[in-house]
């Protein structure tokens, strides 16, 4: 471990690709989010629509978790999941949530605040129903974020409910669905050299957005 921790030390990437500059920025974060979201899909990122997914719940300790944007538009950036979840849980006492995409293939971050809310039913199940026969199987037969004494017991009730619905379709179960979070905050960061980043922040105010730059 010693070795390891030395390795981890000494680390160094330099940032040069590109430049962030408030000429540059378009006036709604909404749509510099899509350039920089197609920019890191030309790149060939992986997984470009991956992000980090932060929550607070009622004992104030905050849970992150890697989770895949499914959609976004001026309304929100929506993702779906367990509402029984640890995430569901604390989303449900604290709805304040932030997500972070990093695409280290162009150098950037973008870091997004806001509030969530629930998808309105219909769009969940639209959404549930485009997925694949195995994945709408697994909803129902994961108590997620549940302790469960091995995984011999998650196959086994997989079976089970594959066996329930055969023959049947396989709709949406009540404590799964979406969430969209309304932002009132990005912050876009462009890696530059010296360490010297690029961090332009987009603020919501009652007549539109206003942008800064910090300090990196």
């Amino acid at each position: 471990m010693d070795d390891l921790r030395e390795h981890i030390s000494k680390l160094r990437s330099e940032f040069s690709k590109m430049k962030l500059d408030e000429s540059m920025a378009d006036s709604d974060p909404v749509n510099q989010f899509a350039a920089w979201l197609r920019a890191a899909m030309e790149a060939r990122a992986n997984e470009p629509n991956a992000m980090v997914v932060s929550t607070v719940g009622a004992d104030n300790r905050p849970s992150a978790r890697v989770m895949l944007l499914r959609s976004f538009d001026h309304e929100g950036f929506i993702f779906y999941t367990n509402y029984n979840s640890r995430k569901g849980k604390e989303i449900a006492v604290n709805p304040h949530c932030a997500l972070t995409f990093f695409w280290p293939e162009v150098e950037r971050q973008v870091r997004i605040e806001g509030k969530l809310s629930l998808l309105q039913p219909a769009v969940s199940d639209l959404y549930f129903m485009s997925r694949p026969a195995e994945s709408r199987l697994g909803a129902w037969a994961s108590p997620q974020s549940e302790v469960i004494g091995n995984r011999r017991i998650l196959d086994d009730y997989f079976e089970k409910v594959k066996n329930n619905f055969a023959g049947k379709e396989i709709l949406r179960p009540e404590w799964w669905g979406g969430y969209v979070l309304n932002p009132d905050r990005f912050e876009f960061w462009q890696g530059r050299e010296k360490r010297l980043h690029d961090r332009l922040v987009y603020i919501k105010h009652a007549n539109g957005w206003s942008i800064q730059r910090l300090a990196p």
